[in-house]
């Protein structure tokens, strides 16, 4: 695994939107192995935060968990960007 994958995985983790699938799709890693990851690379604080906030019922990480009408990883509200310029 690249540095830069180890990057994205863990900025897809720390993120609340993006579920464990959409981790595991791309990179075919599991929760538990996401999770090993993060303990690894984060600093401890850091870590315990992120697990704190996806254990409080707020984040969406997991697809059985979000409502019916999420149906894809991106945020609605978030603008479409289109030959490095925000469109």
């Amino acid at each position: 695994m690249t540095e830069r994958e180890l990057d994205r995985i863990i900025e897809m983790a720390w993120e609340d939107r993006t579920p464990f699938e959409a981790i595991e799709n791309q990179f075919g890693l599991a929760e538990a192995e996401v999770i090993k990851l993060m303990r690894r690379e984060l600093k401890e604080s850091s870590f315990k935060m992120c697990r704190k906030r996806v254990n409080s019922g707020v984040s969406q990480k997991h697809l059985k968990k979000r409502h019916a009408d999420i149906d894809r990883f991106k945020c609605s509200r978030q603008r479409s960007i289109s030959l490095n310029k925000i469109s």
